[in-house]
């Protein structure tokens, strides 16, 4: 059983009350009125590279959007190497990539989580062509039913500078938050991740930095909505 046991703890649900808890709900307040004209239903996560909190940023904004009664699924679609089952304590026997094999039914792969309001579709076995699955009809299919069952859909994606999935996934969002380490990565980086989810027409909404100098930083976030200068 200790594949079902949660690697960490989600700081949004085990201390809500904290700076960095309360940055979240911004992220989740100023995506809500980043866009006024068109909906932000399905919401992409991404990272110009590995290991800089996009699955802790994207679990934990899903708990953000779903503590404010809205349902939410959060997909993973990190199909390389996946994390969401571990934040949240979740097999990853079956999936995304079961439900797209048409292996199990849409409803069989979604699980509930210890979140009022919140699913999660884990990603499933790793399947041999990532990229061909998530540009596959029965991707876009299954994006279409989801949306008529939940408010928000959130997905986890790879780092947009290393593979092309999340690209794939971006063209099939409304809006897309790019997570930069700002201890880590370089401004060129950023720059060339900006511009692959460009290529795609992907509609950029916000940058969440992460390991902020808290000398030089009132908060845990700066989200700049829809500047160029991301």
């Amino acid at each position: 059983m200790s594949r079902l046991t949660p690697k960490w703890n989600l700081i949004t649900e085990t201390n809500p009350k904290s700076p960095i808890s309360e940055g979240y709900r911004m992220l989740r307040t100023n995506i809500e009125y980043s866009s006024i004209d068109q909906s932000l239903q399905i919401i992409m996560v991404t990272s110009s590279k590995p290991s800089e909190g996009k699955s802790t940023t994207c679990a934990n904004m899903a708990v953000a959007f779903a503590q404010t009664n809205k349902r939410v699924l959060l997909i993973d679609a990190d199909l390389r190497k996946p994390t969401q089952h571990h934040i949240f304590g979740k097999s990853n026997r079956i999936g995304l990539t079961t439900a797209l094999f048409h292996q199990k039914e849409l409803r069989d792969v979604i699980q509930h989580t210890n979140t009022d309001n919140l699913s999660l579709i884990p990603a499933g076995p790793t399947p041999p062509n990532p990229s061909e699955l998530l540009s596959s009809k029965r991707m876009a299919a299954l994006l279409e039913t989801t949306k008529g069952m939940y408010d928000v859909i959130i997905i986890d994606t790879p780092p947009v500078l290393f593979v092309t999935d999340a690209q794939i996934v971006a063209a099939q969002s409304d809006g897309v938050v790019l997570v930069i380490d700002s201890g880590k990565v370089k401004k060129e980086v950023a720059f060339k991740a900006k511009a692959s989810l460009d290529h795609v027409k992907a509609k950029l909404i916000g940058v969440v930095l992460n390991n902020i100098n808290r000398k030089h930083a009132d908060s845990y976030y700066y989200y700049y909505g829809e500047r160029n200068d991301a």
